[in-house]
Order: structure tokens, then C-alpha cells, then sequence
């Protein structure tokens, strides 16, 4: 029986957050060129996750998927299903994807989930039909399937048996040790199809489902990324698992520090500390100029900056070293230091420069749940994302600085010249007036847009806003924290009846701004 997708069909099919160069697609059943490619994900020569397979969906000459799909014949799925069947046995050593049967516009598809498999390098028959077979390995180069040869193959067979850590077996650990509510808490956050059926399903098949457990029947393992994100306490599996946020009040070599730990699940972690750097230390400066009207405005770090760094170091942290992701902040720097560097394929002037392109990714699972989450774009993007917003603040360039033997990545953030630095002496969890009016201004447009009680789709759509991260990180958690509004079920934060609502001084603030109590 066909199993559903642990992630979002249209998605995929509009390449949203799968990258193209993972994703294949074929108008109808093709043996040959299916088990090339199913065979070069598996491989995953750049541990970029493996890829799909979309059976019954044609594309047009640049490879984009063209709709309605031409589809499947419902009398055709069975005999494809019998015959992929017989032609994965000649992958070798074994190998078989996840089979899902989708359905858009009213038309079939099958579509084949093919992640990194665990014991590369695979090979397969260059001709499924041949009465005498020729066996190649077959990798990946953009989007297209190749076949490995010279240094290229040499380089694949050196890969033996090679898998990311974040993909393989956590054998001190059991599948109970995974968290059914986390795991279709992330589900429903992605539009999975899954998510329907995952309630009557054991921990132990959803795990499989998504491919964060396997092994044999019966001995089941949880793998290293489903204790990384959906453990309650991954640190106990991963010692300093945990993202360290310390504020130098008189600078780096002063004697004086406050610090703040965030750990838990690998999203809810990263989430939890860009908001409390968010809140806590980043300020806006406005300058007004007398022979213009319009203000000049400028924040000490730009967001989207600190975001890029701290979502990287995650992604890209060595998980089985005893080193926490450490952001260090001054009134001069914010840097973000996290262990090891940068990989050796990336020349250490390039990564100065800001120009590092990797060739191979240290945890491709990890990458992959966190596009899922959109809390990161996919390969290649986070350094000039990181450049081109501190160009957009006007900031002094991003330094990124490593060892020459790799065993750290900083980066650091220089402050804004001209901005003013109001961190308090003490920062604490209760705010102080000033951060409160700073609050309140930058969640007024929610307040203004707040109705009664609405739900946080009906709030985003009323603010035009389609990024879930940042609509929670920008305007809904600060207005929570600052007692702005209210969830009507408190005690049942991630309901799916949880609306909003303002408070006595969320109204008081709108009227003070001019808007009245509606």
C-alpha cells in the first residue's frame, strides 16, 4: 500500500522548497531513466538529501512542471508498481524508494521519495531490458543524471559506506524516545497529507513514514535527526545541544556578562533564540534631517542577518562534537560562533570573502526539515543573504573567520555606526518602558488589523503576510510577551481552534496611537 508524502504536494510539484536539481520528472513510466536516477539520488553525491521521482507529470523544455499533469491510468498504477518493484532489485546493493500515489486536477500521479541511501555507492544496470547488463554509478550534476566516471567515480567509491551523521542510526536510543505530538505538530506545520493518518499510526511506522527511523523489523532504530527535532531533549542524546546567548554590557573583555541557554528541539531552539535576540537587542534608530522629510532609519544588526548566521550554524554544526552555537553580543559586534569550519573543499580566502560555495553539505537531513520550515532557503544562499542585508542597513561588512585547520566558523556582525545602543545594564524577561513602547510600535500594525477574535490565518491574511516564521517572530510572540493580546485557549497554545485577541492594554495602546477601541 502507497504511503503519503511527509511533506507538501504542491510544494514539491512548484519546486518551492525542494530545490529542482532533486526533483525529476516523467510523463509516464520510463524503467531505464527511472532507475538511473533513482539510483544517482540514492547515491547523493553531494548529501544534498537524495530527491523525488514524479511519475505522470510532464515538464516543459526549461524542466518546470507543466499543469493540469498529463497523468497515470488508474489500470496502469498496479502494473508500474509491480514492475518498479522488480526493476529496484537491480540497484545494487539493494535499494527502494517511498511510493506515494497522488492525485491533482482528478489525474494520478506516483510519486517516489528516494533519500540518501545508507550504504553507497550504488550501482545500476544501464539497460533494465539488456540480456547482458553493463552496471554504472550514477550521481547527480544539477539537473540531470549522470554517470560517474574518472575522478568523479573515484570520488564516489571513496564515499563507501559514508553517511552524513545526521542520517545515521542512533543505536543508544529507541523509537519511543520519538515524540508523536512534535512529529505531527511539524506535519500539519508543512501541509503534509500525512498528517491525516498519523494519528492512528505507531511511533515506530510514522518514524518510518519519515524517514527519521528504520532498521530491521525487529529492531528498530531512531535516526539522529528525528532525535534532533522531535525528541523534547535532544541534548541528552547530543551533549550541548543548545544555543548560548551572551550579552558583554562592558564588551568582550570586560568581566561582566549575561547569559541566556536555549535547547529543546532543533526548530523550536532556533526559533525561541532569534526572538529573545530580537526583542532583547535590536534596536531601531531613527535620524531625522532638517532639509528633508524623510527620516533615516537604521537598526544596530539587521534581522535577516542574525537569522542567515544562527540558522546556519545550526544547519551546519557538527552535532556529535560537545560544542554549543555560541552568539556573543556587544554594543560594538553580534557574532555567532559555532564549531567546526567551514568544510576543506571551501578555499579560506573564498569563505573570507564571503564567496564560499560547498561542494558537499555536513548533515543534508538537517537541511532538509529546516527548508520545510522555512527557516532556510536551501543551498548556497546564507552567506549573501548575510552580505545583502547588512548592505540594505547600510552596516559595515560581515567578517566570516575560521582556523586553518577548520575546527571553527565565526561570523561576526559590526554594529551600525549610527546607531544607539539602549540594552539595559540587566536584561531580564520583564521589559522595561522603553522596550515596551519599542514593542509596541513595531506590533501596531497587528493590533490594527486585530477583529474580535481571530485565528493567526485570518491574522496573517489580513496583513498580507505568507512567512509564518516571520509573522510569529516580528509581530505575534512580542505582542503575547508584552501583554498586547491574548490566546483564548491559554492553557492549549498550539490548538487548532487557538484564536487571539486584544487585552485592556492592547486597546489602551491603540487608542494612544490614534485608533480607538473598536
Amino acid at each position: 500500500m502507497a504511503d503519503h508524502l511527509p511533506i507538501n504536494l504542491d510544494d514539491l510539484l512548484h519546486q518551492r522548497r525542494v530545490e529542482g536539481e532533486r526533483i525529476e520528472y516523467k510523463a509516464g513510466w520510463n524503467p531505464d531513466a527511472i532507475i538511473r536516477t533513482l539510483c544517482a539520488f540514492a547515491n547523493d553525491f553531494e548529501n544534498l538529501g537524495g530527491g523525488y521521482v514524479v511519475i505522470g507529470q510532464d515538464c516543459d523544455a526549461n524542466g518546470q512542471p507543466q499543469f493540469p499533469p498529463v497523468g497515470l491510468a488508474e489500470e496502469q498504477l498496479d502494473k508500474i508498481q509491480q514492475e518498479l518493484l522488480a526493476t529496484c532489485q537491480l540497484i545494487q546493493p539493494p535499494y527502494f524508494p517511498a511510493l506515494s500515489i497522488e492525485r491533482v486536477a482528478g489525474r494520478a500521479l506516483m510519486v517516489l521519495q528516494a533519500p540518501g541511501g545508507m550504504n553507497r555507492p550504488y550501482k545500476a544496470p544501464a539497460s533494465v531490458t539488456a540480456k547482458h547488463k553493463t552496471w554504472c554509478y550514477y550521481i547527480r550534476r544539477y539537473s540531470s543524471t549522470v554517470e560517474a566516471k574518472g575522478d568523479t567515480e573515484r570520488e564516489l567509491l571513496s564515499l563507501t559506506a559514508s553517511v552524513p551523521f545526521d542520517d545515521r542510526y542512533a543505536q543508544q536510543a529507541s523509537v519511543a524516545d520519538l515524540s508523536k505530538p512534535l512529529m505531527l505538530e511539524y506535519l500539519r506545520e508543512v501541509g503534509s497529507a500525512l498528517a491525516e493518518d498519523a494519528g492512528n499510526l505507531s511511533v515506530e511506522a510514522l518514524g518510518r513514514q519519515m524517514n527519521v527511523a528504520g532498521g530491521p523489523a525487529e529492531s528498530p532504530w531512531p535516526k539522529n535527526i528525528g532525535l534532533l527535532f522531535f525528541n523534547e531533549t535532544p541534548e541528552r542524546f547530543f551533549p550541548y545541544t543548545r544555543i548560548e546567548v551572551v550579552w558583554f554590557p562592558e564588551g568582550a573583555g570586560g568581566d561582566r556578562f549575561d547569559e541566556k541557554i536555549f535547547s529543546g528541539p532543533l526548530a523550536r531552539m532556533t526559533r525561541e533564540a532569534l526572538g529573545y535576540i530580537q526583542r532583547n537587542y535590536l534596536h531601531e534608530t531613527v535620524i531625522k534631517h532638517p532639509d528633508r522629510a524623510e527620516a533615516t532609519r537604521v537598526w544596530n544588526f539587521p534581522y535577516a542577518a542574525i537569522e542567515e548566521a544562527l540558522v546556519n550554524a545550526v544547519y551546519h554544526r557538527a552535532y556529535e562534537e560537545r560544542e554549543p552555537i555560541e552568539v556573543r553580543i556587544s554594543r560594538d559586534e553580534l557574532v555567532v560562533l559555532s564549531v567546526p569550519g567551514p568544510d576543506r573543499s571551501i578555499r579560506l580566502a573564498d569563505f573570507a570573502a564571503g564567496q564560499a560555495v560547498s561542494r558537499r553539505y555536513r548533515n543534508r537531513r538537517i537541511g532538509e526539515f529546516l527548508k520545510e520550515l522555512e527557516l532556510t532557503e536551501g543551498r548556497s544562499t546564507g552567506v549573501p543573504k548575510i552580505l545583502k542585508a547588512m548592505a540594505a542597513n547600510g552596516s559595515p561588512a560581515p567578517q566570516f573567520e575560521t582556523d586553518d585547520d577548520r575546527l571553527t566558523c565565526v561570523v561576526r556582525l559590526p554594529v551600525h555606526p549610527l546607531a544607539e545602543m539602549p540594552v539595559t545594564e540587566q536584561v531580564t524577561p520583564e521589559v522595561t518602558q522603553q522596550v515596551t513602547q519599542q514593542v509596541t510600535q513595531q506590533v501596531m500594525p497587528l493590533l490594527q488589523v486585530l477583529a474580535g477574535e481571530m485565528s493567526r490565518s485570518d491574522l496573517m491574511m489580513a496583513m498580507a503576510l505568507r512567512d509564518r516564521v516571520n509573522f510569529s517572530s516580528l509581530y505575534l510572540m512580542p505582542a503575547l510577551e508584552a501583554g498586547l493580546i491574548e490566546m483564548t485557549l491559554p492553557d492549549k497554545p498550539r490548538s487548532s481552534k487557538q484564536r487571539y485577541r486584544l487585552t485592556l492594554l492592547g486597546e489602551r495602546c491603540l487608542q494612544a496611537s490614534g485608533e480607538g477601541k473598536r
